[in-house]
Order: C-alpha cells, then structure tokens, then sequence
C-alpha cells in the first residue's frame, strides 16, 4: 500500500517541492536514432551558446569599467551592484541567451522545440555561471555523445508526457509502465511539471519531474514502510565510513560495501580500447605517443571498441546504481532514528586535489601527492548527503551542517572541556583514564549534542548522555570485531 501526499497549489514564481519517477522507453531502432541525432543537435546548441557566452565575457573582463569595478571594496555591496550592471550590458545573462538561440531552433524546428533549445540554453549559462563568479576556473565544451539529457519547460508544449507515452515533435513512444507498480502508479496521479529524456548506456528513459512529495510507502498492516525517529542524529561522514550517534542506536559502517568496483576489468577494457583508438587513428597521434592537437580529421571508431565501450559503459552503469540504492537504504536508516541530522560541512572537492606540497617521510623519500580521489569516487559520501538532505526535505526538515572549523569535533574532550589535535592514525581516542573510545564515533556523538548556533558543543548535554552512548559505542565496537565481513582500516578495528 501506498499513501501519496500532494502540495499545496501554489503562485509560479515560488519554487515547490517536487520528485521524479523514472520510467523505460520501449523504443525501436529508428526511433531511437532520431533521439540520438537530436542529443547531438542539442550538444551542438549548448556548444554554441558557452562559444557565444565566453566571447562576451573576454570583451566584459577586458573592458576598463570593469576593471575599475573589480577594485571597488566588497563590503558595502557597491562592487556586487555594479558588476551586475556590467553584466547587463555586454548581454551575460540568461534571457539574452535565450535571444541568442532563436535562430539556431528556427533551423532544427522538426527535431528541437523552442521550450527544449531554451532549458539547453538556461543550462549552458548556470555552468558558465562558475567562471562569471570565479567558482570554477574553466567551463569545457562537450564532446560527441557527451550530453545524455534533454528536457522541457512544462507538459503543454514541447516534450509531453501523453496516455502512458512520450509524445515529441512526431515522436510518440511508449513509457513501461507496471500495472502492478503500486509507486509508480500513485505518482503518476500527481501534477507532472516537465519530462526529461535520459540517455543510460545504449537505453532511453523518461524522467517525469512531478509536483508535491512522493508517495509514501505503507507495509502490509498499513503502517509506515519506513520508519522516521524523534531523537537527534550526529553523523561523522569520511571518504569510506559514517560514523552515526542517536539516542537510540550508535553505527560505524562502511558507505555502500556492497561496491566492488573490478578495476582489473576497467583497465583492461580501457587499454584495448586505448589501442584500438591508436591502430585506427595513427594521424591523431605524434612519434613520442602524444595527442595531436593539430589534427582535425574525424576520429574512426571500429565495432570491436564500440563492443568494448558499450560494455565498460555497462559496467560503470550498473556500479552508479548500485551505489545510490546502497545510500538509499542508509538515508532511510539515518531518518528511522531521527529528522533533527547534523554534520560536519566538508570539502569533498578540496579532498579529491592532489596535496600541493612536496614531503618526505621518515626514510628520506618523496611522499605521493595523491590524496581521496579513488575512494570518494568509489563511496561518494557527498551523493549521500544529498540523498539525506532531500528525503529530510519531504519530511518537512532539513539537514544542518554544523560549523567545522569552530566545532572542531575530532579535537574536543566534553570531560575536561579541553581540544587536543589529534594524528590521523589515532582511530581511538582516551577520553577520562580508562575510557577509549572511537574516534568517528566520538565525533558523531559531540556533534549530536551541538548548540543550536552550530558553532560549539554543549558540553552539559554530553555529560548528561555519555554514558548511554558510552553503551551503545561498546556493543558496536564489539560487534565490529567479531564480524567477518571486510573492515575498513580507518575503523581501526
């Protein structure tokens, strides 16, 4: 059984809640051609625009007006105002893109609408956004075949969700739907705001972004499928573990265990696909193996590497599920305990970048400057995070991040009110004589018990609590150490 709850109806302008249902095209060969051929024009679109989009910015960067405005002080909001202006005038914003890509949808008018040639357009300027506001240092074009969704403005024009079908520019094909998918069923009951076309691997799917909150899930005996707690939850997330502390339940585990990602297998599809590019483009090559940057010829791709892409694609495909069903499954766990969630904000980018600074160890050799790319790549702990932030979005909550550099939660010890740095190899921690405790869970437990301005630890509430903690933290610990399941060596079990 399914319970399904809609939103209040409410002006256009304010943004409302919303979810997305996922279904299967049953596509056939042609038409399938006819949705790759338009991926392709709406690629060329968005290349168009972010050409058009930097050629305006170098003139705006170079003009002296806004060379004057960047010296202008931040702190009154002058700076800001103005460089708006500027912004306005050499026609960096998104409606004058949209002016911009008229005539290109003039001309692909039987495969692009002009609402689908617009949201390609809205999208190009939000990522060209990062370099106008300096929070990216390059914006890049995409490739051929780079781009693997395209989408609407609403279900009345344009791309249109039609009796079960996908209905666009002479196109209609047909959505699977399970008559005995009670989710899928209740969902299509609400208001659908646009639809989405997803390109998986060789596969179509529609995706219909639909109006209000999704269905809520009820067990046999009607109650709720997925529980939702009372009490406060602290989490300690890290590149592969998640600490969690709540009043009722302390967790140490290992993000998504069920990935094992088969890398021998991907290095192996990636170099043969390596040698075949090269025996089938040796021009596009240099002597000493380099790219040749100067060579335009169209690339020749032959059966046996686009077997072997599809088939890596397949692979990497299948990892991507896998991982988001396992985040899921622990967001539904994290809300059964609690709504009221805090965590630590961190830097996953800042933890991917090679380390700046060149070190040496203890024998006199250089250390690697590889740092968390591998393992944030593998767990994703930020898809998570935002998996948890949306479904405590549709509970009426939201997620706190708490403020790490003034909490300082891997230094604090609530019993003396003291902060001690500690080694990143210190996986425990001694907090009063004889009690050790572990350190990812320690830090879930302090940020349990933040101050309401995120920013310090209330050590009155710690004191009250410990030892309940304290007890959930030791059947943990133990439990831990007799599993026979894989550990993860920063549990320092």
């Amino acid at each position: 059984m399914i319970a399904i709850t809609k939103s209040k109806k409410k002006s256009p302008k304010e943004a409302t809640p919303n979810f997305v249902l996922t279904l299967k095209l049953d596509s056939e060969l042609y038409q399938e051609d006819i949705l790759n051929k338009r991926l392709d024009i709406g690629r060329r679109i968005y290349n168009a625009c972010l050409n058009e989009l930097g050629k305006r910015y170098r003139l705006m960067v170079e003009s002296k007006e806004y060379q004057r405005a960047i010296k202008l002080p931040k702190e009154d909001g002058t700076r800001t105002l103005v460089l708006l202006e500027i912004n306005k005038k050499y026609r960096l914003t998104e409606y004058s893109l949209h002016n911009f890509v008229k005539l290109m949808q003039h001309h692909f008018k039987k495969d692009l609408d002009a609402l689908t040639v617009q949201k390609i357009a809205t999208r190009c300027f939000k990522a060209f956004e990062g370099q106008i506001y300096h929070t990216a240092k390059k914006v890049h074009f995409k490739k051929y075949g780079d781009l693997h969704s395209l989408e609407g403005k609403n279900n009345d024009a344009g791309l249109k969700f039609r009796s079960k079908a996908l209905v666009w520019n002479g196109l209609s094909i047909k959505a699977l739907v399970d008559p005995k998918d009670e989710y899928a069923q209740m969902a299509l009951m609400g208001d659908i705001k646009y639809c989405r076309i997803l390109k998986r691997g060789s596969s179509f799917y529609l995706q219909l972004v639909i109006d209000g909150f999704p269905p809520v899930k009820l067990g046999k005996n009607g109650e709720f499928k997925h529980k939702v707690g009372s009490s406060k939850v602290g989490i300690d997330i890290g590149t592969q573990t998640v600490g969690i502390s709540s009043s009722e339940k302390v967790s140490l585990l290992e993000l998504a265990p069920e990935i094992n990602t088969p890398y021998r297998e991907i290095r192996k599809f990636q170099r043969k696909m390596d040698r075949s590019r090269r025996a089938n483009n040796p021009n596009k090559f240099k002597v000493d193996g380099t790219f040749n940057r100067s060579n335009h010829d169209p690339w020749i791709k032959s059966k046996h590497y686009l077997r072997d892409r599809c088939k890596l694609q397949r692979i990497q495909g299948k990892l991507t599920n896998l991982r988001k069903q396992s985040h899921e499954r622990l967001a539904n766990e994290i809300i059964s305990q609690g709504t009221e969630v805090f965590v630590e904000e961190m830097s996953f980018k800042g933890l991917q970048k090679r380390a700046k600074k060149t070190t040496l160890n203890k024998r006199g050799k250089v250390n690697r400057k590889k740092r968390f790319g591998k393992s944030l790549a593998n767990k994703a702990p930020a898809l998570l995070l935002t998996i948890l932030a949306n479904k405590l979005k549709h509970q009426g909550a939201k997620l706190h991040r708490i403020k790490t550099v003034e909490v300082k939660a891997s230094q604090y010890n609530h019993v003396d009110d003291t902060y001690v740095k500690k080694e990143l190899n210190e996986r425990f921690a001694i907090i009063d004589r004889d009690i050790v405790i572990q350190r990812d869970l320690y830090s879930s437990f302090l940020i349990m018990n933040v101050n309401p301005d995120l920013s310090s630890i209330n050590r009155v509430q710690c004191l009250e609590t410990f030892e309940k903690f304290k007890t959930f933290h030791d059947i943990e610990i133990e439990r831990l150490r007799t599993a026979t399941s894989h550990k993860i060596a920063s549990m320092g079990i």
